[in-house]
């Protein structure tokens, strides 16, 4: 049975690869939105440690979450604001931050 953490290790890693690809002009955002409600079919399947407290990690992957299904499509494409805090977090769901985890990115659980 797989857990809150190993989701959120696995997913990450998607989630980032998506967005970069979405972000690229590589996938049309049909797709980024099939990869977020699957996401959610998925999460809703995972029982074990949704009690524990949060990783950095997650925060972060949720509020991404939350940033692409929230704004409109072309909004993510166009707002040179909201695309460089998207590619802050892929690249700390990567594991290629320059800094510390982004303190605005916090997301929480559906």
């Amino acid at each position: 049975m797989q857990t809150v953490h190993s989701f959120i290790k696995n997913k990450s890693k998607q989630l980032a690869y998506f967005v970069n690809a979405y972000l690229d002009y590589k996938i049309v955002y049909e797709e980024l939105d099939l990869f977020f409600w699957d996401t959610m079919e998925e999460w809703a399947q995972i029982q074990q440690g949704k009690h524990l407290p949060y990783g950095q990690n997650e925060n972060v992957f949720w509020h991404l979450m939350h940033q692409i299904h929230y704004w409109p499509q072309e909004t993510l494409l166009t707002d040179l604001f909201l695309r460089d805090e998207l590619m802050t977090c892929v690249d700390a769901l990567l594991g290629q931050k320059k800094y510390p985890f982004p303190m605005d990115c916090i997301g929480i659980r559906p």
